[in-house]
């Protein structure tokens, strides 16, 4: 079945429209708006589907307003936003290291993130705020080291996978260390941050994640052919026009501010950037990274991984990070299993 047609546009310019990936992205938003009404509509005072869409539009009663509009429409657009700032963050790391296991997950990103949260709340009792911004600073300067540390004339994925395995070793250690030397209110409030939840999140982690993937999301996907070039390796790459090294890094900074930004909003939610590309990949059959079908996949598991924490544990009775760990580390054993029959590990 032949799922690519060339269209061209009025100014003359040639495109090829992958039928296939485009029909998956549709569903997934689809799955992502359908979900996020459910998910709006459960907690003590449920709410049907159909009055969700009303009060979204306008016409709900004043309590339906307050409900829907102050207390549950931040938690899901938080749930999106993080969902999607995940899945393509993890999507860009998988395609910089052609490794299925290049996420931030496993490359220690979200160690850092959590070090620099224990940070502020350990040693300074840090507000809220504070704990963002700590998780922001960790996030951002461990893919600094990591980048650097895996630089020699440029930076291949099998070394990046490793320097940033080392690098989660060693930062898993540090917060063992903090959680151990902090006082039992700080440790409790830790390992509730750790744990990655969506609980109590309003307008104030909307804001600014919705002002990051504005500006981040259209520039990764414009650089996304850059991107799918290189995977036919640096030196074809080069030949063609692309600046490697400077896409790369573009690239790079960009998944790791996603990445940070994502965990300073929401903790440290495992295992979404890793599968969410994987699953995106299978649907769309397509090579390459899949940015966008990627994106809309995080937001999509996301909201249904918290959905159904509410709905079998009851309203913030079970974090979702539990539930996504619960998930992604049965597709990480799968996945292993599977690389390692087809000789690739």
């Amino acid at each position: 079945m032949r799922t690519n047609r060339a269209v061209r546009t009025p100014g003359g310019f040639s495109a090829r429209l992958d039928i296939r990936a485009l029909t998956v992205v549709l569903l997934l938003l689809l799955a992502a708006f359908a979900a996020s009404v459910v998910l709006i509509g459960t907690g003590d005072f449920p709410i049907s589907a159909g009055d969700v869409v009303k009060t979204l539009v306008g016409n709900g009663d004043p309590g339906q307003e307050f409900i829907v509009n102050e207390l549950r429409l931040p938690r899901v657009l938080v749930a999106l936003l993080v969902g999607a700032s995940l899945g393509l963050g993890g999507a860009l790391f998988q395609a910089v290291s052609r490794n299925p296991l290049g996420s931030p997950d496993i490359l220690g990103l979200g160690q850092g993130a959590t070090a620099g949260a224990l940070t502020m709340i350990v040693l300074f009792s840090g507000s809220a705020g504070q704990v963002t911004l700590g998780a922001l600073v960790g996030g951002l300067v461990t893919g600094l080291a990591i980048y650097l540390l895996a630089w020699k004339q440029g930076v291949h994925g099998y070394r990046l996978v490793l320097v940033g395995i080392g690098m989660s070793a060693i930062l898993t250690a540090v917060n063992g260390y903090l959680l151990t030397v902090s006082d039992i209110v700080d440790a409790a409030r830790s390992v509730v941050w750790m744990t990655g939840s969506l609980s109590g999140r309003d307008w104030a982690q909307v804001w600014p994640l919705l002002a990051l993937c504005a500006v981040l999301v259209p520039l990764v996907l414009a650089n996304a052919r850059g991107l799918r070039m290189m995977e036919m390796g640096d030196d074809v790459s080069n030949a063609l026009g692309v600046r490697v090294e400077r896409v790369r890094a573009l690239l790079m900074i960009s998944a790791v501010l996603l990445t940070a930004a994502a965990t300073a909003a929401a903790g440290p939610v495992s295992f979404v950037a890793l599968t969410a590309p994987q699953l995106a990949r299978r649907l769309t059959r397509s090579p390459g990274p899949n940015l966008l079908p990627s994106l809309c996949m995080g937001a999509t598991l996301l909201v249904v991984a918290d959905w159904a924490s509410q709905r079998i544990f009851g309203a913030d009775q079970m974090p979702v990070g539990v539930v996504t760990g619960v998930v992604g580390g049965v597709y990480l054993l799968w996945l292993l299993v599977t690389e390692r029959r087809a000789g690739r590990i």
